[in-house]
């Protein structure tokens, strides 16, 4: 005799939210597997009121269209929206979905996550112009994902969401340089992050959201959003390597407004916390800060706060230790030595390591690399009848090296 098919439908609803088994259901309610085990049955027993509404939430459908029937015969009202769903719309994402969507299977959480994993490599290699319509179109699949997922498998999606939408809004401000765009983006990357109740990926959002304002030299917005960004790592597991992130993040704005001795300080503090390290892991979005990159924000800081021997020493310590694959963050090492030789008065010195950034910004573009040869060269302004000064014009301002600047 064939196994009763109990309540199909409860049962294919609870899969696709993404809770594998009863118990991982039973757990997300508070309740008992035996509960959910009674659910799932042939005859499943209506669920008291509070019960009911969040199971509903929870799995995205009414409770008739989860198979129950109720003893009066009268269902809630079909398709009410949940707390989550209202604000969703608030902030313009989709809702979660009613009875009449199509809801997807788990897996479609785990495909799109593995999509965005190869998004944030291929950002080491790949032209930034020709990843970022790509990233774009892959965060246009994840909106409509979300309208047709539940549960966990929505919040999974929601937070690979909120990491696509970072990496297009880190494409937009450092390698296409477009402030504004970014602003919008990495707002979306936020909004995402509260879909998928992921604080740590919101800390990342908003303190790439400091960057903007620090940049124009609008100090008290920059830390403003570095103090949310704060509050959400708070919130969360933040492994050491983030927390550092933070303080070199403020360290970084602090400088591009002129306060150095406050950014030499966060610098300090952010070596002092990793080295204490923490028990809770990095998270995998991470791949943009190490130590060695901690080590090339405080060479910065150093040449803007005049300190050039020790700028000196920690750079080229810095460019001795990165990775061959680091090649963005090299362009930007070789730019600040060649600036540090050109605030000490050696013009050949200087000009040598910023011919070393152009050969590097051919293989691969980064506007920020361009953003600190051309710096040099301004300050190299009162040697540029000199022979190296001269070449390196020629370098700067070859076809290839010109069309490329105004072209990505």
């Amino acid at each position: 005799m064939a196994r009763p098919a109990g309540n199909i439908q409860l049962k294919s609803a609870r899969v696709a939210a993404g809770y594998p088994s009863q118990q991982a259901l039973a757990d997300a309610l508070g309740v008992g597997v035996r509960q959910v085990r009674r659910w799932e049955s042939e005859a499943p027993p209506w669920p008291q009121p509070e019960v009911g509404q969040a199971l509903s939430r929870l799995l995205g459908q009414d409770l008739d269209a989860l198979g129950f029937i109720s003893p009066t015969g009268v269902t809630p009202e079909r398709g009410r929206r949940s707390a989550l769903a209202t604000a969703a719309a608030a902030v313009g994402l989709a809702a979660v979905p009613t009875q009449a969507a199509v809801l997807q299977p788990a897996s479609v959480a785990v495909d799109f996550e593995a999509v965005t994993r190869s998004h944030r490599r291929l950002y080491w290699s790949v032209a930034p112009a020709a990843l970022h319509p790509s990233a774009m179109a892959h965060a246009a699949l994840g909106l409509v994902l979300l309208s047709e997922t539940v549960g966990q498998t929505r919040r999974a999606v929601a937070a690979a969401l909120a990491e696509t939408y970072l990496l297009a809004g880190r494409i937009e401000f450092f390698d296409l340089r477009e402030p504004d765009h970014a602003t919008q983006t990495l707002l979306r990357a936020l909004q995402a992050a509260a879909e998928a109740d992921d604080p740590l990926l919101g800390a990342a959002a908003l303190a790439h959201t400091a960057f903007i304002p620090a940049w124009s030299g609008r100090r008290d917005e920059a830390v403003e959003r570095m103090v949310a960004a704060r509050t959400y790592a708070r919130r969360g597991p933040a492994s050491a390597e983030l927390l550092a992130w933070l303080d070199a993040v403020e360290a970084e704005c602090e400088t591009r407004c002129g306060n150095t001795r406050p950014a030499l300080h966060l610098i300090g503090h952010a070596e002092d916390v990793l080295a204490a390290g923490s028990e809770h892991a990095n998270p995998p979005w991470l791949d943009w800060f190490s130590p060695v990159r901690l080590a090339a924000f405080k060479g910065n800081t150093q040449l803007k706060a005049g300190h050039l021997p020790q700028a000196r020493e920690t750079l080229l310590a810095v460019l001795s230790a990165l990775d061959p694959s680091e090649e963005k963050q090299t362009t930007v090492v070789l730019g600040d030595l060649a600036a540090v030789e050109a605030a000490a008065g050696q013009p050949e010195e200087a000009c040598r390591y910023a011919l070393r950034a152009l050969d590097q910004l051919e293989r691969t573009w980064y506007a920020m690399g361009m953003d600190r040869v051309r710096e040099v060269r301004r300050v190299l302004a009162p040697h540029q009848n000199e022979r190296c000064v001269r070449e390196l014009d020629d370098r700067l301002y070859g076809w290839s090296t010109t069309v490329s600047a105004l072209t990505r």
